[in-house]
């Protein structure tokens, strides 16, 4: 089940929804597969009620275990949007974060030889929110998730700057979006760089 769209602000949209990486269940089914061979060893060598008794409970718990962990799995959301970060996790109780694309600084991602060969790895996100840092292990394909978190800030700073410059209506001429542009610079709307930046895109069509 994907993040649930009645979450969603108006206009916004989903570009990638992720579970964590099946790596997020190594430990759950070696365990469960390690429990199965003991029972399976212990029956062919036809071992006393008691070990067998043992064994089965062992089983048990690791079902029990890998279970735990599959509903773990099913409630971990890491979701881009067009407006944000979303990171949703929990079975019983919920707890989770939203970072705004216009507060991220940086996204870092890090592979271990191993996570690199099965498509693993953690992302670091550092913005200008009260949470500072931000980590989150079992992403999939964490280079891929990086580059479109910062494709989707690109995107959603240039729909900012459409709608300071009037959202390219054809009555404002480029001079005239320039100076828009200057007034939200001069209000603190903008910065000095994010002006010169646009400044120099309008330049570019006249």
């Amino acid at each position: 089940m994907g993040y649930p769209l009645d979450q969603l602000n108006d206009e916004e949209a989903i570009a990638l929804d992720l579970r964590p990486h099946w790596w997020f269940f190594v430990r759950q089914v070696g365990a469960l597969v390690l429990a199965i061979m003991a029972g399976v060893i212990a029956l062919v060598l036809g071992a006393p009620v008691i070990v067998n008794a043992i064994i089965g409970v062992v089983i048990l718990a690791a079902l029990v275990w890998f279970g735990i962990r599959y509903l773990a799995w099913t409630t971990t959301n890491f979701v881009v949007t067009t407006d944000r970060l979303i990171y949703r996790s929990g079975v019983v109780t919920r707890q989770g974060i939203e970072i705004p694309l216009e507060r991220v600084n940086t996204v870092f991602f890090k592979q271990s030889l191993g996570e690199r060969l099965i498509g693993s790895g953690d992302l670091t996100i550092e913005s200008a929110s009260e949470t500072g840092q931000q980590s989150f292990s079992n992403i999939r394909r964490p280079l891929q998730v990086q580059n479109e978190i910062y494709r989707q800030m690109e995107d959603n700073e240039n729909r900012k700057f459409d709608r300071a410059a009037g959202g390219g209506a054809p009555t404002l001429s480029i001079p005239e979006q320039i100076d828009k542009l200057d007034d939200l610079r001069r209000r603190g709307v903008i910065t000095e760089a994010e002006f010169a930046a646009k400044k120099d895109e309008l330049l570019r069509r006249m």
